[in-house]
């Protein structure tokens, strides 16, 4: 088997026990690299000079008997809206292609210091606010399982890049699924962390500041192959940096719910139509975890509709006075049509409705974490629908078909909390799957619950483009 074929857990260990060097790591991954990336586009700034030069640094580190940090040597993409020290956050736009960040975001900065190699940057839409990975500046990242759909969105090249083997862990961000759906779309795990687990924030943007939403929505995450690659990357994605005010210090792992732990499932999302094939993939995920012995029910949490309703109310007003503006004057003209198309079906909300949603918020948080008391896991279609062809977000009508699709996505954001995509069944060319969630900081039990349905499904492996 060649090194790129390895998950981070096994590549560290080889490269650790003295079988492989971060040289020869790089080397394979970059290999890899030239030969199906152009068939995607998931990796849009190659770092190949950088990648070599600090794998020369870890492997002479290694040599002189340093103590080696848990992702030493192990190569790894981040997505191109975050800052990296010497590399554009350029996020999809033309205008920002020259933003070059001076200091690393605390995402990248605590990647860097688990030993992790940066070999390439990955791709989004024009400011991460499609489910498509397209934009004027990088041009379209393509589904390795099928190139007629999305890979999904924002993260798309980081789901692309991990399905095709380009690097063992890929960094993504998630405020409304958009590490969830690019997983989801191309069949691999996919991790959106809770509310203040990761610190985060682009020293690029603090003097501007964030729309309240954003603050407590927006998360960092990791796309990998395996689930254990998931916890391995939350680890070290987790460590602390007390510039981010929300930064939260608590265990990776929290007490132990009662046994056996209930589990609640959704099959069929309210609010909309469920695809069969998404309904079959929740219900076959009860399954494995009940043959493992947790208690699964089919039971709904409190209020789903209202809560997609109030994660629209707060997200389009912040979007119409803050990125709106931006994306109609440098925006790309599909980013463009795609923002019109959500804000015409769902409008801006006045101050009091605004202020009010929060409230609302506040309060469905509160029932929710007393229905975690009860059920610890919920397990939801990561989709509603199967990945949409691309381009279909620039008619309205197309939006509303993805916007319906998504709304099992947008539960976990509005209340801060994880979810874990993994991929159960197939339709087709694509991976059918599920997000687990739990209640906030409580990624373990996403990840043990996780790992039951990852070793009924099997690992995801490496997969050559399709065509």
């Amino acid at each position: 088997m060649e090194l790129w074929q390895y998950d981070a857990t096994d590549l560290a260990r080889l490269i650790r026990t003295g079988q492989a060097s971060a040289k020869e790591a790089v080397e394979s991954v970059l290999g890899r690299l030239h030969k199906v990336n152009p068939a995607i586009n998931a990796v849009v700034r190659v770092l190949e000079d950088e990648a070599r030069a600090q794998a020369e640094t870890a492997d002479a580190a290694q040599a002189r008997g340093h103590a080696l940090p848990p992702l030493h040597g192990v190569p790894v993409t981040t997505k191109i809206n975050v800052d990296q020290a010497g590399v554009p956050t350029d996020n999809g736009v033309v205008a920002l292609k020259d933003l070059i960040a001076q200091e690393d975001s605390p995402v990248v900065a605590n990647l860097r210091h688990a030993g992790a190699i940066f070999i390439g940057r990955t791709n989004a839409p024009a400011f991460s606010m499609r489910i498509f990975s397209d934009n004027a500046l990088h041009g379209r990242t393509l589904n390795p399982r099928d190139p007629t759909v999305t890979p999904g969105g924002s993260s798309g090249g980081a789901g692309a890049a991990t399905a095709a083997g380009i690097g063992c862990i890929a960094h993504g961000n998630d405020i409304a699924g958009s590490i969830r759906m690019p997983a989801h779309c191309c069949g691999v795990v996919g991790l959106r962390t809770g509310f203040a687990r990761v610190p985060a924030f682009n020293p690029t943007g603090v003097a501007a500041g964030r729309p309240m939403g954003a603050v407590l929505m927006s998360v960092q995450g990791p796309h990998t192959r395996t689930v254990r690659d998931a916890r391995l990357a939350l680890e070290a994605m987790a460590r602390g940096d007390r510039r981010d005010w929300r930064w939260n210090d608590v265990p990776m792992r929290g007490p132990p719910p009662a046994r056996p732990i209930k589990v609640a499932i959704v099959p069929e999302v309210p609010g909309g139509k469920t695809h069969p094939a998404q309904a079959a993939a929740v219900r076959q995920a009860g399954k494995h975890l009940q043959g493992a012995g947790y208690v699964v029910e089919e039971v709904l949490p409190p209020d789903i509709e209202r809560g997609i309703d109030l994660w629209h109310e707060i997200t389009a007003t912040d979007v119409t006075t803050d990125m709106w503006p931006r994306m109609q004057k440098v925006g790309d003209p599909d980013a463009i049509a795609s923002m019109k198309g959500w804000l015409e079906i769902r409008k801006p909300v006045d101050l009091a409705t605004y202020v009010r949603a929060f409230n609302q918020r506040e309060a469905l948080a509160y029932r929710w974490m007393v229905f975690f008391q009860q059920y610890p896991l919920l397990i939801l279609p990561t989709l509603c629908d199967l990945p949409p062809k691309q381009v279909t977000d620039i008619t309205t009508e197309g939006h509303r078909e993805i916007m319906e699709s998504m709304r099992s996505c947008l539960l976990a954001p509005l209340l801060g909390l994880p979810g874990l995509a993994v991929p159960v069944g197939s339709h087709g060319k694509l991976r059918t799957g599920v997000q687990i969630m739990s209640m906030r900081n409580r990624e373990d039990l996403c990840l043990d619950a996780g790992e039951v349905i990852e070793a009924a499904e099997g690992v995801v492996t490496p997969i050559d483009p399709a065509t």
